[in-house]
């Protein structure tokens, strides 16, 4: 038996803006481990649905543990389907996702729902929901729950990588990423602590000259 889990959330763009950004995602600060996308089909049915179909190429490392199920050669890259479904009428995108090769080692099974936020037009709904398996005889269970924690860690980066598509199509300054922060953070430390040795040695300066003074 497998892990599930499922999880709400906002995008705080209307559903237009967002279905728009949903295709132009790629390439985004946080989507590095993100190599290639192709759409390898896409039609529109008799009742106005867009349906397509995406390959996407992702680097997925995996954990030392693991890595002695595989031969040294086996690619790393994790290859991954993508079925979409855009329904205009009434406003809603659902998007199907899983690996197609590792699939011994895990199988990740996405499904995410885009739609009007009932409370707020203005901004997009997303229930995300995910299924994890391993048929690794001895490690499934281990397998599976580094698969749950990794999803979780790729929905943060994806969120924060639609967050900032959507920055930019609206004509907003895009939030900084992590690496950004974490520059500015460095320097800033950097800055203070300079600060606080010339502090320290101005104090030890004056300590010492009024001892002089005293002598």
């Amino acid at each position: 038996m497998g892990k599930y889990c499922a999880s709400l959330g906002v995008l705080k763009g209307p559903w237009d803006q967002v279905f728009a950004a949903f295709w132009q995602r790629y390439p985004n600060p946080y989507s590095k481990h993100v190599l290639t996308e192709d759409i390898v089909h896409r039609e529109v049915t008799a009742d106005h649905k867009l349906l397509s179909r995406r390959l996407l190429t992702k680097t997925n490392r995996m954990p030392r543990w693991a890595e002695r199920f595989f031969p040294a050669n086996v690619a790393h890259s994790v290859y991954i389907l993508e079925d979409s479904i855009v329904d205009p009428k009434n406003r809603t995108m659902t998007t199907f996702t899983w690996n197609i090769n590792h699939a011994r080692l895990m199988v990740v099974e996405e499904r995410c729902v885009y739609r009007v936020n009932p409370e707020n037009s203005n901004w997009t709904e997303v229930k995300r929901e995910a299924w994890v398996s391993s048929s690794l005889f001895g490690v499934s269970r281990a397998v599976q729950e580094f698969g749950l924690a990794r999803f979780k860690s790729n929905v943060t980066k994806s969120t924060k990588g639609f967050e900032y598509v959507l920055a930019k199509m609206q004509g907003e300054a895009p939030s900084k990423t992590l690496v950004e922060t974490a520059k500015e953070a460095t320097e800033k430390a950097k800055e203070t602590a300079l600060a606080a040795t010339e502090k320290a040695k101005d104090l030890a300066s004056k300590a010492a000259t009024k001892k002089k003074q005293y002598v």
